[in-house]
């Protein structure tokens, strides 16, 4: 104790920054820190692991999972099923085409007042009225009217963006007045969770795509 009592605190500090140890405080506290760092013992260097020996390792952990039936199921998620896709003319292609593009510059159409009061910013479209309305006057702040050159086009107008026809159903007699190819389900909101199962396994048999289909638990 006496030699770290001689030596100064620029000569203690760098005792401790040796040491990898703290170097804040007064004299006596450095002295301290240093007769417990020469208490402790010095610290075990872990073992090295060779390259050939860490190859070694890496081929039992693949050994034990070569074989398929050590894997469990619930490790994977259940297979992709592609969606039924619609057969489409080239014209009618070119149409849905024209249609996505249009709607990237439609304006989002609100109606009066939306911003004032909650339940009118959760309803659509309302054709303003009153003569000092200034949707009406079409003043620029108030958002834009719905107009007839807003329309998209004809040739794909009521579609589904996937191409489908929609046609409403609440049970599954109404799956088989359906045309697989060019019409998709839509499950009405009123049917239960029971006959929605149903209605989802005719649709399977039938190759038929349920737009609103919900993921099975």
């Amino acid at each position: 104790m006496s030699d770290y009592e001689n030596m100064t605190v620029a000569q203690l500090k760098e005792l401790l920054k040796e040491a990898g140890l703290p170097v804040s405080g007064k004299k006596a506290d450095l002295i301290l820190r240093l007769q417990e760092g020469a208490d402790e013992p010095a610290p075990v260097e872990e073992e090295s692991i060779s390259e050939d020996e860490e190859e070694e390792v890496e081929d039992d952990f693949e050994s034990d999972y070569e074989d398929e039936d050590d894997w469990d199921d619930d490790d994977f998620d259940e297979e992709h099923i592609a969606k039924q896709k619609p057969v489409l003319s080239e014209e009618m292609k070119a149409a849905l085409a024209l249609r996505a593009a249009q709607k990237k510059g439609t304006p989002s159409f609100r109606r009066t007042e939306w911003f004032r009061y909650k339940r009118l910013s959760r309803s659509g479209w309302r054709k303003p009225h009153g003569m000092d309305n200034k949707q009406r006057r079409n003043y620029k702040y108030r958002g834009s009217l719905v107009r007839i050159g807003h329309g998209k086009v004809n040739a794909a107008s009521g579609l589904h963006p996937s191409g489908f026809e929609e046609v409403m159903v609440h049970n599954t007699r109404d799956l088989d007045q359906i045309d697989a190819e060019t019409q998709a389900a839509r499950i009405g909101a009123t049917v239960g969770g029971r006959k929605r199962e149903n209605i989802h396994s005719r649709a399977d048999e039938l190759g038929i795509r349920v737009l609103n289909r919900r993921r099975e638990r």
